[in-house]
């Protein structure tokens, strides 16, 4: 965590090259005569899409854009349920609200990932889709997930925003359901600035995804841009050549940011044994090991412990330090406004808070040093003998 430690000549380079190559077109679509063939997002789409094994990419301009194109490409509308977990950036909520549909939110379980019995408990015969987010680098239970939404007749949109490149029994994150979502943005794994994908195997969801992110275009093949028609309604969500071509470059680092990751996290985690803490469930190897969380005992000796790391020059990640954007106990603006649970929203999800309200997450960097992670272990075991 995450690819702006990585961004250096290489990225330079990559822009520079759409200048030099054909004046700075920076549009991902048409100047067909003037481009000289380069077209960066279309190559963007083609190798993440072989990256993750699936037919299909869609570039978009963020992830919250990603979920927005992918619920439409499903057909989520009003009188639909969606349901989400408790704890994920709040975007994964605000694509929801954007199509009309209601919004139903359940509890995590130990992994810090969505429940899969809450998510069978909260099913009516109006849920349409579900949405699991896998937190922080973690996969969520995706086999018991699927299987609630087979036994359904769900629709599965992953929020892989957070974990591009982690895996579930070896397959890619964002590729189980019937469509995922990836982030670009500055924090991630791997960073375009801004920008996502839409990623599905399916071929009519991806022409409908294709569409929706372009105005409706229909991507006849046939015709100019100028005189194709529409397939239905769309919107501008488009990717651009500097995003795709830094895409491209960052892409090709992250099986090394990866390796990278998993291999601080481990020698973190060896030297922390000594904690009187438990650690958060990993359901499965295929984490980005970007983070390592553990639970304290109970929300005071979570505070001390914080305050601890900020008197030792330490951070956090997420979790306590961005809770406000990442737990739905924080969301009563938007409760209040649409409705959903509008007096209950300070009771709901309290199983999740006891989990997140004692949680601390440390950042895993790609370029810790062996000596910065025994130093940072030095200082967490001493904060632990303190409180």
């Amino acid at each position: 965590m995450p690819g702006f430690e990585v961004f250096g000549e290489e990225e330079r380079r990559a822009i520079n090259e759409l200048f030099e190559l054909n004046g700075g077109i920076l549009f991902a679509h048409g100047f067909d005569a003037m481009r000289k063939g380069v077209y960066r997002v279309r190559e963007f789409e083609a190798a993440f899409a072989a990256r993750m094994g699936a037919p299909h990419a869609q570039a978009v301009s963020s992830c919250t854009a990603a979920l927005r194109v992918a619920l439409e490409a499903l057909g989520i509308g009003p009188g639909h349920e969606v349901v989400i977990p408790c704890f994920t950036f709040v975007a994964t909520a605000e694509a929801v609200i954007q199509t009309g549909a209601d919004l139903v939110v359940v509890d995590v379980d130990r992994s810090l990932n969505m429940d899969p019995e809450a998510l069978s408990a909260a099913l009516t015969n109006r849920t349409r889709a579900v949405i699991p987010v896998h937190m922080m680098g973690a996969p969520a239970d995706m086999d018991r997930i699927m299987a609630v939404a087979e036994r359904h007749g769900l629709l599965v949109l992953e929020d892989a925003a957070q974990a591009c490149g982690g895996a579930w029994r070896g397959t890619p994150l964002g590729t189980i359901g019937h469509m995922g979502a990836f982030s670009f943005d500055a924090g991630k794994v791997i960073i375009t600035g801004e920008g996502g994908m839409v990623v599905t195997r399916d071929q009519d969801l991806f022409v409908r995804a294709r569409a929706f992110h372009d105005h409706g275009h229909e991507y006849s093949g046939t015709v100019g841009r100028g005189e194709e028609g529409a397939i239905g309604n769309g919107f501008n969500y488009r990717m651009t050549e500097l995003q795709g071509a830094i895409g491209l470059v960052q892409l090709g680092k992250l099986d090394m940011i990866l390796e990278a990751q998993r291999r601080n996290k481990a020698r973190l985690m060896g030297l922390l044994k000594g904690l009187p803490f438990e650690f958060r469930t990993i359901l499965d190897p295929g984490e980005l090991g970007d983070s390592l969380i553990f639970y304290l005992p109970d929300r005071e000796a979570a505070a001390g412990f914080v305050d601890g790391l900020k008197r030792e020059g330490l951070g956090t990640k997420n979790v306590p330090d961005a809770m406000r954007w990442h737990f739905a106990k924080h969301w009563g603006y938007m409760f209040k406004r649409y409705g959903w649970y509008r007096d209950s929203w300070r009771e709901q999800w309290q199983r999740s808070a006891d989990l997140l309200e004692r949680a601390v997450a440390l950042p895993v960097m790609v370029k810790m040093t062996d000596e910065r992670i025994a130093e940072i272990a030095e200082k967490c075991l001493r904060i632990a003998e303190e409180i």
